[in-house]
């Protein structure tokens, strides 16, 4: 059980919020014949900012993260007018690759263990992580890291790439039937980090915290590719680093963007809180 938590702790950790900021290259011109001279840094920037109008979104997520090695996952995010996540996630690697459910809901993170979870919960398969009653103790069991990452919206991840200094244009290229532009840079953390002068201190803060996760991973630099749509969206973005606990490789592919989701708490005879059962041990 303990291996399924540190696992999906790991891949959200992946969808930490990443940063709109300005691209510098000036390179060769764009092959959208909508903007025939747009540069690549510039279609990437545009991109980019079009983030900021997602509301809701689906995709699929595929790679391998460091320690955990290959996995899958797919899942669905609401940002507006609360933040809901469904993530369904398998870890290939591990002895047993079964499907792991995680759902935010109302602030509280749960996270399904399964049919062995339930054989040592009372028949409770799932267990859940309220973060403001957990407080401090959270961090020691996991939830912590699944609080502070799960709720990240993975299309701000694949902004990463307006920080590059040297973005160029790949070629057209068809994901799942959609005609997009590939483009591919290269950003070191210090590149991003300096790109946030002149950012309003809520958005300096939440891109720092993303730039400190993957410092946490061993992480100084990434190489990004992203696959941009005719309606200048990102289909598809995928990142790669040399972590110091092994290789990150991870594409995300969006589905969906701006759909209704819906996501609810799992039924509370199947629930087992996290919370309570740390207050029932501090008492017996």
């Amino acid at each position: 059980m303990r291996r399924k938590v540190t696992g999906a702790a790991l891949a959200a950790l992946l969808l930490s919020g990443g940063a709109v900021a300005c691209g510098t290259e000036t390179g060769s011109d764009s092959a959208k014949e909508e903007s025939p001279k747009m540069t690549p840094a510039a279609a990437v920037a545009k991109a980019a900012k079009n983030v900021e109008d997602i509301t809701s979104l689906s995709y699929r997520m595929t790679g391998e993260v460091p320690e955990e090695g290959r996995i899958e996952a797919e899942a669905q995010m609401s940002m507006k007018p609360t933040v809901a996540m469904s993530m369904k996630m398998t870890a290939l690697d591990q002895a047993e690759a079964n499907e792991v459910e995680i759902r935010l809901v109302d602030k509280a993170m749960y996270l399904d263990g399964g049919a062995e979870a339930a054989k040592e919960m009372d028949g409770k398969r799932w267990i859940k992580f309220d973060m403001d009653a957990l407080g401090k103790d959270a961090g020691a069991l996991g939830g912590e890291s699944l609080g502070a990452t799960a709720d990240k919206n993975p299309a701000q991840e694949s902004t990463l790439l307006t920080g590059s200094k040297d973005v160029k244009e790949v070629g057209a290229e068809t994901i799942d039937g959609v005609e997009t532009t590939h483009y591919q840079g290269t950003v070191t953390l210090d590149q991003f980090r300096k790109s946030l002068k002149g950012e309003d201190k809520a958005t300096r803060e939440q891109r720092e915290k993303a730039i400190e996760q993957y410092e946490d991973m061993g992480l100084d630099s990434l190489t990004m590719h992203m696959w941009i749509d005719d309606e200048d969206h990102t289909k598809q973005f995928r990142m790669k680093g040399d972590a110091d606990k092994g290789p990150l490789d991870m594409t995300i592919t969006f589905l969906d963007y701006n759909k209704p989701v819906t996501v609810e708490a799992p039924p509370a005879k199947d629930t087992m809180d996290l919370a309570e059962i740390m207050e029932a041990a501090q008492q017996g």
